[in-house]
């Protein structure tokens, strides 16, 4: 999985996103160009794939997607805007596979902040493709800041993952992209894939221990912002 301290995977960064929970924050920006502690929430994010060592990452761009452009021009990534109409995580997933290249693939919300090991230097440690199709990393619901749903999944003994309240997904993961291709609509979810992979025994996750805070919502800013100082 690491080869010379390089991550070998590829990595999909989800930023095409409208951020209506963001309200205004988002009337004249993509929610990804909101600031944290100083900087953008996708310069948090890039800075922990540049961590980690990946070395091919893809951004996928809809909403405001010229400030983005901009914004990224200095990084060595690649942006693939999806027009006319957004696809979702599994639809966006699926039309960056000729950038992406074969399966397995991590991929990467934009609206989260972390302090801690790195999380997909902790995937790739643990990513086992002979039992897994896919690999989330969870956070137990009682240490999601600023996450106020229910929880997404809970764990068995052997790691597997099923619906349920005890662990709110982190929006970090590596997955097998094959199964992508059996789905008709244009745009979906990735919850679609997970519950194929649930049913057939191939949906693990793995417990972030460093803390981690949702910024898909004002209220968010100010709880990372806090959480960064504190640490």
């Amino acid at each position: 999985m690491r080869e010379h301290g390089t991550v070998t995977l590829p990595l999909m960064l989800f930023a095409a996103g409208f951020g209506t929970r963001m309200g205004m924050l988002t009337a004249d920006r993509p929610k990804p160009l909101i600031e944290v502690a100083g900087r953008p929430l996708i310069d948090h994010a890039l800075d922990m794939v540049t961590e980690a060592g990946v070395t091919k990452t893809v951004v996928n761009l809809h909403y405001r997607a010229e400030l983005l452009e901009t914004h990224l021009a200095q990084r060595p990534v690649t942006t693939l805007c999806e027009t006319p109409n957004i696809l979702d995580t599994g639809g966006g997933l699926r039309n960056a596979l000729p950038l992406l290249g074969k399966n397995p693939v991590f991929t990467l919300n934009s609206d989260a902040v972390w302090h801690g090991p790195n999380p997909l230097t902790l995937l790739a440690q643990a990513w086992d493709p002979n039992k897994m199709d896919a690999l989330l990393l969870c956070i137990p619901v009682a240490r999601a800041r600023g996450h106020y749903g229910k929880g997404d999944f809970i764990f068995d003994q052997t790691g597997r993952i099923s619906r349920g309240k005890e662990l709110t997904y982190s929006g970090a993961q590596i997955m097998k992209t094959d199964r992508l291709r059996d789905v008709a609509e244009t745009a979906f979810s990735l919850n679609v894939i997970w519950n194929a992979m649930q049913a057939d025994g191939r949906l693990f996750g793995l417990k972030y221990l460093g803390t981690w805070c949702d910024v898909g919502h004002p209220g968010g800013i100010a709880l990372a912002e806090e959480m960064l100082a504190s640490v």
